[in-house]
């Protein structure tokens, strides 16, 4: 698929790396956390396995995968595959409601890679994590990204989901991950308007704490109604956003910064069992 001349992975690589670096920017200069972890030579390895893991990531799905989620949204359109070309919906119309229900899809893909064990082996190192900025965004293992990619396809050709849509999908996710992530301070009366509709850094840090009852709310990665709708929304941690534990309580060291470590932590057992972890959820959870 080509916009304006360019080819859709030249579209999301440039999309990528402009909101990349702006939000680097306000990071340095408003950031809402000065931690450790944030700062330092710590920080420095953190990001060097974080942008690894989404280099990784993205190399083994478009061999996996090469059509990825536009390619597939092109192959059903010539196809004539989708309730959306069998109801001969409009584009307009079939846009809209293409992007609410692929949200709605990711959300629920991570409420379940939560609830599910062997789907959190895979994702507990994206919580593993100890610091919390905009790189923490890319830090989903290539299994969780393969995984995500055959579940969105599903949805794209079940639907026959406009291309364009989807491309819009894919940057509008990529981009409002990295925001969510992002170790920004807001002010605090727009982050209250903003929440209303889309996840910010302060309502998605939540989910990010080593306190199940946190963890197990605020799944959004864009949309924010989707927590409200189905009651898994909490407001502010009960520690207060400076005082918040960052991580997964199992692991609270410098081993989390490290890019062969995090690659091999689903087939790794609990520190406490030192049996294998079939993936249920601990009390910090998630």
């Amino acid at each position: 698929m080509t916009l304006f001349g360019l080819s859709e992975p030249v579209i999301r690589l440039l999309a990528f790396s402009s909101i990349f670096a702006a939000l680097t920017i306000i990071e340095l200069w408003a950031p809402r956390l000065e931690r450790d972890e944030m700062r330092g030579a710590l920080k420095s390895r953190r990001w060097f396995t974080n942008i690894a893991m989404v280099v990784l990531s993205s190399v083994v799905l478009r061999i996996i995968f090469p059509l990825a989620a536009v390619g597939t949204a092109i192959w059903a359109q010539e196809a004539g595959y989708g309730l959306f070309p069998l109801l001969g919906m409009p584009l307009w119309l079939a846009g809209i409601l293409a992007f609410l229900v692929l949200d709605f899809a990711v959300w629920l893909e991570h409420v379940v890679s939560h609830k599910w064990p062997w789907l959190w082996r895979i994702h507990r190192m994206h919580h593993a994590d100890t610091g919390f900025d905009l790189t923490t965004a890319l830090r989903f293992h290539p299994l969780e990204i393969v995984l995500s990619m055959l579940w969105k396809a599903a949805i794209i050709i079940a639907l026959g989901a406009p291309p364009v849509a989807v491309l819009v999908f894919e940057i509008v996710l990529n981009g409002a991950a990295m925001f969510n992530h992002a170790n920004i301070r807001l002010p605090l009366a727009a982050d209250r308007i903003l929440r209303l509709l889309i996840v910010t850094p302060d309502m998605h840090r939540i989910h990010h704490s080593t306190d199940r009852r946190e963890t197990d709310s605020n799944y959004g990665f864009n949309l924010a109604i989707w927590d409200r709708i189905f009651a898994t929304y909490t407001q502010a941690p009960r520690r207060g956003q400076t005082g918040i534990e960052i991580g997964l309580s199992e692991w609270r060291d410098s081993r989390t910064a490290n890019l062969g470590w995090a690659l091999a932590l689903p087939f790794v057992a609990r520190p406490e069992s030192g049996k294998p972890d079939l993936g249920k959820p601990t009390e910090a959870g998630q």
